[in-house]
């Protein structure tokens, strides 16, 4: 593996130490030593991880206590598994790579959290799902460690309907609304290394239902809705982590009208479809089946071609649009389809109007409740 060997003796000056490595069972991989048994595992795929962790203690150790996570990231050593739930109380993943599907275990909640409005985010090596039972916000967490559910930090102000994303270990949400229904301006960062919520300066403008992304490793949280009269807004925020303000950008998501159901209540709309891939931003027009790219210089949305034929949604309600990587993903059941299928499609984005390809399919329900895609 040459120069991509990252040396973890904690004595590498001591020759003895590394002879002794080689023949102690710590070593993982015998006559290979620790640090080429590492690094041969940070190279193998993440679905043989809860397999290897079944070897012995050593591996179960290295795997479930995050450190080979914590290397994967310093070498930029990334797989990307989409999560997502379309039975309130399972959720799926799957490994686009090697086409598996897998199921979570069943999340031990109420049926208040059932009903109730839920958001969810992937950060690290968490899946997290934000929801209410019955007079209290509560956040559940899966570890991707330990294959369990917990419970999770709450955000210093209970939130729903906020938007939110990631940044490796790294999350951000803003927006939202309040326990007594008041539209929120506030925004929290999440650092689930250390569980922890920190409190960072309220936007300009409170909104609800609306999206967030990472893009040049800014936040932008775009669309939504304002205090007034339900307003659609559409301008956009940008927060800059390095210096710790929002900037606004007017016009940065105009609201459509015309054809296309286009004229439904803004509240029964979905909050807009977004993702960033290779840093550049894309959004999914239900209504128009389309897919549009984001033009930084000019301000404007560029027409770049369809969704997938078969993506169904109801006010953009039910499918999600996500990266993946360097692919964009949308995942939702057929439309017009009454058989519980769920699709996934993929495509790289190029200079070519979009190909979309199907890389999943099953019975499921076909409605996507949530869906977070989590890299690691």
């Amino acid at each position: 593996m040459g120069n991509s060997v990252i040396s973890l003796s904690e004595t590498d000056q001591s020759g003895n130490q590394n002879q002794e490595d080689q023949s102690d069972p710590s070593s993982l991989i015998n006559h290979l030593g620790r640090d080429l048994s590492i690094n041969c595992l940070l190279h193998s795929s993440r679905s043989d991880y809860g397999s290897i962790a079944s070897l012995n203690r050593t591996f179960r150790s290295l795997i479930c206590g995050g450190e080979l996570y914590r290397l994967r990231r310093l070498m930029g050593i990334v797989e990307y598994w989409v999560y997502f739930s379309c039975n309130l109380f399972e959720w799926e993943a799957f490994d686009p790579i090697r086409r598996r599907w897998m199921r979570l275990p069943t999340m031990d909640c109420n049926e208040c959290f059932m009903c109730s409005d839920k958001e969810s985010l992937a950060v690290g090596t968490e899946l997290l799902v934000f929801g209410k039972e019955i007079d209290t916000h509560v956040v559940y967490k899966y570890s991707i460690l330990t294959n369990s559910w917990s419970p999770g930090s709450k955000t210093n102000t209970p939130r729903y309907l906020f938007g939110s994303a990631s940044l490796n270990e790294l999350a951000i949400v803003a927006g939202g609304c309040g326990p007594s229904g008041n539209i929120l301006s506030s925004a929290e960062l999440y650092n689930s290394e250390t569980g922890t919520w920190v409190t960072l300066p309220n936007m300009s403008k409170p909104r609800k239902m609306c999206s967030g992304v990472f893009m040049e490793s800014k936040f932008y949280v775009i669309g939504g809705i304002g205090e007034e009269n339900n307003n659609e807004l559409t301008c956009g925020e940008v927060y800059d982590l390095e210096t710790g303000n929002w900037t606004e950008i007017p016009n940065m998501f105009p609201v459509l009208t015309g054809a296309g159901g286009q004229d439904a209540p803004a509240t029964a709309k979905a909050p807009p479809l977004l993702a960033v891939v290779k840093n550049e931003l894309y959004a999914a027009y239900h209504e128009e089946q389309e897919v549009r790219k984001y033009d930084k210089g000019r301000n404007v949305w560029v027409r770049v071609g369809g969704l997938p034929e078969r993506a169904g949604s109801m006010n953009g309600w039910g499918l999600a649009f996500r990266a993946c990587g360097d692919q964009l993903i949308v995942i939702g059941g057929p439309r017009f389809s009454y058989g519980g299928m769920i699709e996934l499609n993929s495509w790289v984005p190029d200079e070519n109007p979009p190909q979309w390809n199907m890389i999943g399919r099953k019975r499921s329900g076909g409605f996507v409740y949530n869906c977070a895609v989590m890299g690691c």
